[in-house]
Parts: C-alpha cells; sequence; structure tokens
C-alpha cells in the first residue's frame, strides 16, 4: 500500500471519525485514500476553521481533533487554531502536505520549513522521512495530544513520501493509566485541609478534561468548601449549587475574590495557570495552597505551593475525600448572594439596545441545562464567563488561555457533529463572527442545527472598554458591519434582526425550534462595561 493509505489506516486505529480540512495538491494521496474510509472529510473553507473545529471537538470528546491542510500557506493557515489548542489543553492533532523531499533543501514553490514552525505551539512536531516511519509517527502524535496535559501535535507528510509504498500496519493504541496521588500526599493534604477554617477550591480545566466533576462536587460538599472555578472549568459545579461562588479570571477585582481573601487555605484542582495568574487571586500570599492535578505545579513566586498532588484528578479527589473528616458549610451565604445579586442585575432591564445581562437571562432560559453555548472573544466573552450560569460540565466553550477571536462558529459546527441531539448557540461579536464568516456555508451544507447569536457594537468593544479605564478615551476601534440578515439568506441560512428588548426571547424561541443554521443580530449596550468596572473598583467585600 502507499504510505498514505497507511496513514489514514492509522487514523482509523486511533478512531479519528472526522478530519476538517482542504483539499490540496501535495494531499492528493492522503485525500484520495480517504474515499474508502470509515473518515468523514469535513471540508471546510479556511484552514482556521478546520483548526478551530479540531480544536472544539478535541474539548467536547477528550479524543484529538484531526486537521489537514495542503503546505505552505495552507500550513501557516492552520497556526492560530493550532496554538489555541494548545495553549487551552484540547487535544489536537494538525496535518498538513509539503513538498516533496527532493526540492526541500533549496528555495522552492511555497516551501517553508513547517516543523520548526510549528514546533513551539505544539507537544510534538515532526516530518515523516520515509513510509515506514508512519505507525510510529501517527502513534506518538495522538498519545502526546491526549496525555496529560493535552495539546497538540502537528505532522508534515512530503508529497513524494506519501505516495511510496510500504508493507507496515499502524500499532496498537495504548494509553497509560494513572492511579491517584501518592498516599502519604493525600495523608499531608488531609492534615492540611483539618487544621484550615476556612478552604476554598479552585476548580481549573483539568476537572473537567478529567471526567472529574463529580469527585469534586463530593470533596466540596464533605468539606463544606465554596468552590470558585475558571472560566473554561464553568460547569464543574453547577452554578445552582449552594456551594458554587462563580467564575473567577475577570481582570479586575470581583466578588469571587471576596472568598479568595477570607480563605486560609486554597486546594487547586486541575488549574491551568495560563487562565488566570496567581498574582491576581494570590497577591498577599498569605494562604496556604494545595495542588491536585495531573502534572505537576507551575513554578511561579505567586503559587508557592505547600502540598503537591499529583496523579489522577478524579482518583486523588476520591482518595482526599475518603481521608478528610465531613465539616459544616461555610458561612458563604451572604457571599453568595451578593454574587447572584450582582449577576441578576439588569437582567430584567427592557433597555435598547439589549444589556448584556439581559441578553444571557434570555439565553439561559431558552437553554437546557445540557444545551451548548460556544463563546467567541471579545467584551461579550468577559460578561459569558463571569455571568453565564453553567449547570454543567463542558456545555460552556470558552477559549481563554490563548483567547483567540474567530472560534465560536467553526467551534459551533463542531459542538453539533459531536451532540446532534443537543442546542448549540455561538455567541460571538460582530468582529469575530465575521473573522470566519465563510464557515456559514459549510454549516449549511452540512446541514447544521446551529444558531449564531452576534452581539453587534460596530467596534472592538473589548479594546474599548480597556482605552476607556487606562485612557478615557477609544482609538481606531469603529468599523462597519454588513446587513447580517441579507448575509445569511445568501448562504441559505435563516436571518432575524432585533430591533427591540422584547423580541429577543421569542426570536430565540423560533431560531432553536426551526434548526438548521440561523443568525441573530443583536445589537448590544456596551455601556454596562465601564459601569461593571466602576462597581467592581468600589467593591466592598460583604460580611
Amino acid at each position: 500500500m502507499k504510505a498514505a493509505e497507511l496513514l489514514v489506516q492509522c487514523l482509523e486505529n486511533e478512531d479519528v471519525d472526522f478530519i476538517f480540512g482542504i483539499p490540496g495538491e501535495e494531499n492528493l494521496d492522503v485525500m484520495d485514500a480517504l474515499l474508502g474510509s470509515s473518515i468523514r472529510f469535513v471540508t471546510t473553507r479556511h484552514e482556521q476553521g478546520a483548526a478551530f473545529m479540531a480544536d472544539v471537538y478535541g474539548r467536547l470528546t477528550g479524543r484529538p481533533g484531526v486537521c489537514l491542510a495542503t503546505l505552505g500557506p495552507g500550513a501557516t493557515n492552520l497556526i492560530t487554531g493550532v496554538a489555541d489548542a494548545n495553549l487551552d489543553h484540547a487535544p489536537l492533532v494538525a496535518l498538513a502536505g509539503q513538498a516533496a523531499t527532493t526540492r526541500l533543501h533549496k528555495e522552492s514553490h511555497q516551501v517553508l520549513d513547517l516543523v520548526p514552525m510549528f514546533a513551539p505551539i505544539s507537544k510534538y512536531a515532526s516530518r515523516i522521512h520515509e513510509p515506514e516511519v508512519v505507525p510510529e509517527v501517527m502513534r506518538k502524535a495522538f498519545k502526546l495530544a491526549q496525555g496529560e496535559k493535552p495539546g497538540a501535535c502537528f505532522i508534515s507528510l512530503p508529497e513524494n513520501v506519501a505516495g511510496m509504498d510500504v508493507d507496515k500496519a499502524p500499532l496498537p493504541v495504548v494509553q497509560p493509566e494513572t492511579g491517584p496521588a501518592p498516599e502519604h500526599k493525600i495523608a499531608q493534604a488531609a492534615e492540611l485541609i483539618r487544621q484550615a477554617r476556612r478552604p476554598l477550591i479552585l476548580a481549573g480545566n483539568g476537572v473537567i478534561r478529567a471526567g472529574a466533576a463529580d469527585a469534586l462536587r463530593a470533596l466540596a460538599e464533605r468539606l463544606g468548601a465554596p468552590v470558585a472555578t475558571t472560566f473554561m472549568a464553568k460547569g464543574a459545579i453547577p452554578f445552582s449549587h449552594p456551594l458554587c461562588l462563580g467564575a473567577v479570571g475577570l481582570q479586575a477585582r470581583d466578588y469571587v475574590a471576596c472568598g479568595f481573601d477570607r480563605a486560609d487555605l486554597i486546594l487547586c484542582v486541575g488549574y491551568d495557570m495560563v487562565e488566570y495568574p496567581p498574582r491576581l487571586w494570590n497577591a498577599a500570599r498569605t494562604a496556604t495552597l494545595v495542588h491536585l492535578d495531573s502534572t505537576p505545579a507551575e513554578v511561579d513566586e505567586h503559587y508557592p505551593v505547600a502540598c503537591g498532588l499529583v496523579g489522577d484528578i478524579g482518583a486523588s479527589l476520591e482518595a482526599l475525600t475518603d481521608m478528610v473528616p465531613a465539616r459544616e458549610p461555610h458561612e458563604i451565604g451572604s457571599l453568595r448572594k451578593r454574587i447572584v445579586r450582582e449577576l441578576d442585575e439588569g437582567a430584567e432591564d427592557d433597555a435598547w439596545p439589549l444589556k448584556p445581562q439581559r441578553i444571557l437571562r434570555d439565553l439561559r432560559a431558552a437553554l437546557g441545562p445540557e444545551d451548548i453555548v460556544i463563546s467567541d472573544v471579545g467584551a461579550h466573552k468577559m460578561w459569558v464567563a463571569r455571568a453565564w450560569q453553567a449547570e454543567a460540565p463542558n456545555r460552556c466553550i470558552i477559549s481563554n488561555g490563548f483567547a483567540s477571536m474567530g472560534i465560536a462558529l467553526p467551534g459551533a459546527i463542531a459542538a453539533w457533529l459531536v451532540h446532534p441531539e443537543l442546542k448549540t448557540v455561538a455567541v460571538t461579536g460582530d468582529a469575530g463572527f465575521l473573522m470566519n464568516v465563510q464557515e456559514i456555508e459549510t454549516a449549511v451544507r452540512l446541514g447544521a442545527d446551529i444558531v449564531i447569536l452576534i452581539w453587534r457594537d460596530d467596534a472592538y468593544g473589548l479594546i474599548e472598554w480597556k482605552q476607556m479605564n487606562r485612557f478615557g478615551r477609544a482609538s481606531h476601534i469603529r468599523f462597519g458591519n454588513p446587513d447580517f440578515v441579507r448575509l445569511a439568506e445568501s448562504f441559505g441560512a435563516r436571518g432575524y434582526r432585533i430591533e427591540s428588548a422584547e423580541a429577543l426571547t421569542p426570536t430565540l424561541a423560533q431560531a432553536l425550534q426551526d434548526g438548521g443554521v440561523s443568525i441573530i443580530d443583536c445589537p448590544v449596550d456596551y455601556r454596562e462595561n465601564l459601569k461593571l468596572t466602576q462597581r467592581l473598583g468600589e467593591l466592598v467585600c460583604p460580611i
């Protein structure tokens, strides 16, 4: 068989069910081999969209999403999505064609040395030099992409190597299994917790990656300890749970910070430092820190770990729960009530344009607890991350480590492919939406059932927010927009324009009921951004 056919067999051996990408001249043999494969190739309209689809697929399934491009500009177009997956710890394998090895040693058409380009943004980057190494390279890429902490891997396949004959077979798929942290470390952590009067749990995205939400909740309930989550760990404990303090990560002091101020011990579980640096929640360095994760703690002067538990997150949580005594819940009622009241402010407001709080209230009412929201990056993301009341893990997808605009639309397509039985809504700003708007055609062609809710402010709203906070004036953030309703219709999608606060709820209901691809143009009043910043700047923690 050809090396390209062996590569496809290796992908099948890894249980790959989708490849997102664009055919090219240098991956002709791979595309031909896919014709007889069980793998579904999803033809996208841009390689960045393909990488984002693979990124979100990996987040939702825990298995590497796969994207494919040709050489040169096709491969470089993958970079943003690959970097996003790697920094946000989503398993992904990116494949790219490459020129024949006979012209890689010299200046040649569309040739770039891709491996050094992808090495800094991946866990593993390699070129297949000989057809015989295909099984080893592919197995290594998938093993590393899926191992803790997950991330991106990159492989390039020169076109002449792809066409060479080879007599090999895929390698067995074996993923290493880990148990809980060592018993003496569990005992040490349990003793520190016993000595603490006001422990608090900070849950990171690792809890969701490990499928350890139930174990986290069991420990919190046994300790009576409040739980704060990072943006990407929303839903690790239901927002409706009395011990949930909501999410941390806003680049300003928030009410959740009051819980950190009062804590004398903070148990950091599956915490990815890239999301929310410890200098923002442990500036005084007075609390005892316990680190529970699949990998050792990152070195940071504001993260002095008193005890590190390294092992399977779920198993370590269960072992710790068995070793600590049951305690009465903390007196956090007044703090939680203040957080809930703060998040509800503006939710009933009929002002026009709509306030962010009102948009989120109406969207939350339209969706079930298991339905999926994919947030793009921008001012709206800060509102989603802070105020979206997630009730289940992995149902609010936020890019926060790399924080790349343009992820919501392609991400929603991937979410629908993974969970067609659920409702999926892409929450995006007008700027982020237009960065990958071409994937509307992909969604319509696939018959996707998704709603794209555009928060329109005709500006780079998050940057304006920061400019106004720092300088009191805006600089070069305004732009124009197309008619989003007519744009939707030109792609064969449905388009809706919100013209009053009362119209959003029935429009969402109609779009979700009708199915297919719907785009909702919803003007937003971002004057609320500065009001929020002012309120938080004057924050006084409740007793």
